[in-house]
């Protein structure tokens, strides 16, 4: 198995256990994340984790397909939870794409349906919603400043 595959292995092993301090090892200090909800760099990834890992009481994740070579690697996962704005139960469906450097986790992108996901989190709102550029972008203010907010507690 190549070292980066391990590294991913690794790291969605560590999610499984919501361990966030061995997730936030697997990440360079430079290392950025994307998704629909949190464009983040540096210290913020690790403690995006943290944050989810900690509020995620009834979180549940799998993962397969994991690929990786020197520069680059891929995964799938799915991840079930209560979304905590609205008590919604959530079944999630994330392809992740990932740039790796040092040995590291450089550039984490993960991708999903977020109309779905919308549907899901929100319910009817969700659904007139979801597909919205004005729902996507609440969606992200919201996420960013509650990791704000989460890492001036911490």
């Amino acid at each position: 198995m190549h070292p980066n595959q391990k590294l991913l292995q690794q790291f969605y092993e560590a999610f499984s256990r919501k361990d966030y301090e061995t997730m936030g090892s697997c990440y360079h200090p430079e290392a950025t994340f994307l998704d629909e909800a949190f464009d983040l760099r540096g210290k913020e990834v690790p403690a995006m984790w943290k944050m989810l890992c900690l509020r995620g009481k009834d979180l549940k994740l799998t993962f397969s397909n994991i690929i990786a070579d020197d520069q680059t690697g891929s995964a799938d996962w799915e991840a079930w939870y209560t979304f905590s704005r609205s008590g919604r139960k959530v079944h999630n469906v994330i392809h992740a794409e990932f740039i790796f450097r040092d040995g590291k986790i450089w550039s984490h992108r993960d991708t999903f349906n977020f109309y779905r996901w919308a549907r899901q989190a929100f319910g009817f709102s969700g659904l007139l919603l979801g597909w919205t550029p004005f729902l996507q972008k609440k969606v992200r203010e919201t996420a960013m400043r509650g990791l704000r907010e989460f890492s001036e507690q911490d």
